[in-house]
C-alpha cells in the first residue's frame, strides 16, 4: 500500500467528518450533495483497494454491519436517573429551597447558585461511551441501569460523532435521539405513497427505528440527536455543567443552542414559560424544560434521592387537551368481570396523534363526569400517553336537550351473559367468570404486565388466544420456539426472544406473582402485604378468613372474596400449575424493618402524585418501616393524597384522618438514605 493511498484515505476522512459536522450539526453545509457523495465514492473505492485503510470510524461505516438476532443487554457506567418534576413557580423554588437545606445540613452554603435549562427532548434516551476519540458503544437507557446495546443503530445518525480530536481516554455523552416534525411528516408521506402504514408520532417512530435489528431499516430514518450533558469521564475534568456542554459543542456534538444559563429562580421560570411558548413553533417535540444546577461539585453533594438527582428538576408542560363530540360510549369487560366504559371520539389531534378512543376509568368515574353521547367533551393524553376524556366542555353542560346518561350493557359484550350488579356493589360485572373469553384475554393481558413478559403484549395475547394456541395464563409456559415459528410472521428468532422472555418471568418474587393471578381484592398493594405476613403460597391458601382480615387493609367482605376466589378448585389448579414450571410461591428477604420513622404506621395511597409512582412511594413507606394500605379505616394514619383522589379522601376526612400531599410524604421519609427498590409491575415500553 503507497503513502500516497494512506494519506488520502486520511485527508478524505477528515473532509467528510467536517462537512458532516457542518451539515448535521451546524446545519450549514459548505458543498452540495453531489461533491460530498464524490469524496465519499473516492474513499469507498481506496479502501476496497486497500482494506487495510478502512477503520471502525471511518464515514463509510455507518452503515456495514449485518442484522442482529437481537440486542445484547449492557449495564450502564453510571445510572441514567429519571427527574423529579415541578409544574410552577412554586414547585420550582421549593425545589431551589429543597436543594438550600439539604446541603445546609451537609455544612454547605449554596451561594450564588446558578441554573442552566435546557429543552426536554420528547425522544429516546441514549448513552454513547467513547474510548480514546472512537465511538466503541451506544446504548438506550432502558431502567436507567442496564440498556440494550444499539451501537451499529446510532452509527447511521450523522449527527453522531465516530470519532473526536482531543478526546479523554473515556467519555461517555448523554442525549436524546429524536425525529424531526418535518422529517416525521415527509416520512409519513412516502409511506403513504407506498400503501405502508403511517407512524403515529415521532417519538414511538423515533425508539423504533433505533431497535430495529437491521441497521439499514434505521438509516433509512432520517434520525438525529441533542447531546444534553456527560456521564462517566476519565482524563477530563468539568466545574459546570455549562461548561462540560460548551466543550461537547466544540468537539462536534449537537447541543441545542437555546440552552442558557440564569443566575436566579425568576429567571428559570421565565425561561420555562418561553420555551412552553414557542413549543409549537419547534422543529422537534418537547414536553418540558430540564433545569439543573451548574456548578457540578454542587450537584455531586446534593447527590441522588431514589432515582432522582437532587440537583436537577423538570419543569413539565401542561398535558396536551384537545376538545371533539362524543360520538358514543361503549364497554368492555374487565378481568374480574367488571363492565368498562370508553369513549368512541371524533377523531380529534392531540399532541401530535389522531385520538378516537378514550379512557372512562369506570362506572364511577362516568357518572361524576356526566359525559353524554353528543356531547362537545374535553380530551386530554395523560402524561402525553393515555388518551381520557376529562369532562363535557361548559358548552355542552348547557344544552337544553341533552341524551340520556349511558348505562353499562344488559349483556356482556364478550359472551353475551346477562350482566347483574351486586348489592351494595359499585360495578356491573358479567358473572361468566369460567367462559368470558373477554375475561379469559384481560386475564392474561394482566398476567402479562406483572410479570413483565417482554414481547407478549396485548396483540400477541389475543392472538394466541383466538388460535387456541393458549386457554389460560398457565398455557404461556407451555410455549415452545418450535410452536411459535408455525405461526405466520412469527420467526425462530422472534419465537426465541418470546421464550426466553417467558423463562425470564419465573424469576419474578412471589408477590408480584400473587399480584399476576388477578384475584379479587389482591391489587399490588394487597399483594405485597399478604405476601410479607404469610410468606408462602401454601401459608396463603391455608389461612382462614380471620386470619386474613388481620393483614393490613384486608377488611371482612375483601377477605371472604379472596378466601373463596382461593378455595375455588380452578384457582387451586392454576397455582399448581404455575408453580411446577417454577414460579416463585415462597417470599424472600428480610421481613418489614423494625425501626424507622414510620413503624407502626399505617398509610393510604390515592391519586396520582406529582413525582412518585405509587410503587415508588409504596417502597419508600415500607423502607421507613411503614404499611400500605389499600382502603381507608380507622387504623389509617396518614392518606397521601394526589390529583383526582376519589372517595378515598371522603373516607379520611369523614373520619379526621390526616391528609398529606407528596411533600407532607417527603417529610416523614429519612432525607438522607436511599430507598428500598421496588420490584413493581413496568409499563410495557
Amino acid at each position: 500500500m503507497s503513502a500516497t493511498a494512506e494519506d488520502r484515505a486520511a485527508e478524505l476522512r477528515r473532509q467528510l467528518r467536517h462537512h458532516n459536522h457542518r451539515y448535521y450539526v451546524l446545519d450549514d453545509p459548505e458543498v452540495s450533495d453531489s461533491e460530498y457523495d464524490a469524496l465519499l465514492n473516492e474513499l469507498r473505492d481506496l479502501e476496497a483497494e486497500h482494506p487495510d485503510l478502512r477503520t471502525p470510524d471511518s464515514p463509510t461505516q455507518r452503515v456495514g454491519a449485518e442484522p442482529l438476532d437481537k440486542f445484547e443487554q449492557v449495564r450502564h457506567l453510571q445510572p441514567m436517573l429519571s427527574l423529579a418534576n415541578a409544574r410552577n413557580e412554586e414547585e420550582m423554588a421549593a425545589w431551589v429551597v429543597r436543594s438550600e437545606r439539604y446541603l445546609a445540613r451537609q455544612g454547605v452554603e449554596m451561594g450564588d447558585v446558578r441554573f442552566v435549562a435546557e429543552p426536554k427532548i420528547d425522544g429516546l434516551a441514549i448513552s454513547l461511551v467513547y474510548e480514546n476519540g472512537v465511538l466503541v458503544r451506544g446504548a438506550t437507557r432502558g431502567n436507567g441501569e442496564i440498556g440494550e446495546e444499539v451501537t451499529q443503530n446510532l452509527r447511521t445518525i450523522g449527527a453522531i460523532p465516530l470519532r473526536i480530536e482531543d478526546a479523554p481516554p473515556l467519555l461517555e455523552v448523554r442525549g436524546e435521539v429524536y425525529l424531526p416534525l418535518a422529517a416525521f411528516a415527509r416520512l409519513n408521506e412516502q409511506r403513504a405513497e407506498a400503501g405502508e402504514p403511517t407512524f403515529a408520532n415521532p417519538r414511538n417512530s423515533a425508539a423504533g427505528s433505533i431497535r430495529q435489528l437491521d441497521p439499514q431499516l434505521a438509516a433509512s430514518r432520517p434520525l438525529s440527536m441533542w447531546c444534553y450533558g456527560v456521564g462517566a469521564l476519565e482524563g477530563l475534568e468539568f466545574e459546570t455543567h455549562w461548561e462540560s456542554l460548551e466543550w461537547l459543542r466544540g468537539h462536534g456534538f449537537r447541543v441545542n443552542r437555546d440552552v442558557e444559563r440564569h443566575g436566579t429562580v425568576d429567571e428559570v421560570v421565565a425561561a420555562c414559560r418561553a420555551w412552553e411558548d414557542r413549543r409549537d413553533r419547534l422543529d422537534f417535540e418537547i414536553d418540558g424544560v430540564v433545569v439543573k444546577v451548574d456548578d457540578l461539585d454542587l450537584q455531586r453533594q446534593l447527590g441522588v434521592v431514589g432515582r432522582e438527582p437532587r440537583g436537577a428538576i423538570a419543569w413539565k408542560f401542561a398535558p396536551s387537551t384537545a376538545t371533539t363530540t362524543l360520538q358514543g360510549v361503549a364497554w368492555n369487560v374487565g378481568r374480574t368481570g367488571h363492565m368498562v366504559p370508553f369513549a368512541q371520539l371524533e377523531p380529534v389531534q392531540v399532541s401530535g396523534v389522531t385520538v378516537r378512543l378514550a379512557t372512562l376509568h369506570n362506572e364511577e368515574d362516568l357518572r361524576r363526569k356526566d359525559v353524554r353521547e353528543g356531547d362537545e367533551v374535553i380530551v386530554m393524553r395523560a402524561g402525553d400517553v393515555i388518551p381520557q376524556v376529562v369532562s363535557p366542555t361548559a358548552k355542552a353542560q348547557k344544552r337544553k336537550r341533552r341524551s340520556a346518561p349511558p348505562a353499562p350493557p344488559a349483556s356482556c359484550p364478550a359472551c353475551g351473559t346477562p350482566t347483574v350488579k351486586p348489592e351494595g356493589g359499585v360495578w356491573t360485572i358479567c358473572p361468566n367468570r369460567t367462559g368470558c373469553p373477554g375475561q379469559v384475554f384481560q386475564a392474561v393481558k394482566h398476567f402479562v404486565g406483572a410479570m413483565d413478559i417482554d414481547g407478549l403484549g396485548e396483540e400477541n395475547a389475543r392472538r394466541f388466544l383466538q388460535q387456541g394456541l393458549i386457554e389460560s395464563m398457565a398455557d404461556i409456559y407451555e410455549l415452545t420456539v418450535e410452536r411459535l415459528a408455525e405461526l405466520e410472521g412469527f420467526g425462530e428468532i422472534s419465537g426465541r426472544n418470546l421464550v426466553e422472555a417467558i423463562e425470564a418471568s419465573k424469576r419474578q418474587p412471589f408477590h408480584l406473582v400473587l399480584y399476576a393471578l388477578g384475584i379479587p381484592g389482591i391489587g399490588y398493594v394487597n399483594a405485597r402485604n399478604l405476601a410479607r405476613h404469610f410468606r408462602s403460597m401454601d401459608a396463603l391458601l391455608a389461612a382462614s378468613e380471620e386470619e386474613l382480615t388481620a393483614v393490613e387493609g384486608m377488611g371482612p367482605i375483601m377477605a371472604t372474596t379472596v378466601h373463596e376466589t382461593l378455595a375455588e378448585e380452578r384457582t387451586g389448579e392454576l397455582i399448581e400449575r404455575l408453580r411446577g414450571y417454577g414460579l416463585r410461591v415462597e417470599e424472600e428477604g428480610a421481613a418489614a424493618p423494625a425501626e424507622g420513622p414510620l413503624v407502626g404506621r399505617t398509610l393510604v395511597l390515592t391519586g396520582t402524585l406529582p413525582n412518585l409512582t405509587r410503587p415508588d412511594a409504596t417502597a419508600r413507606i415500607e423502607a421507613a418501616g411503614g404499611k400500605v394500605t389499600g382502603s381507608v379505616s380507622k387504623k389509617t394514619d396518614y392518606l397521601v393524597a394526589g390529583e383526582d383522589p376519589g372517595t378515598k379522601l371522603t373516607k379520611a376526612q369523614e373520619l379526621g384522618t390526616e391528609v398529606l400531599d407528596e411533600d407532607g410524604l417527603l417529610a416523614l421519609l429519612p432525607s438522607d438514605a436511599p430507598p428500598a427498590a421496588a420490584a413493581a409491575p413496568r409499563r410495557r415500553r
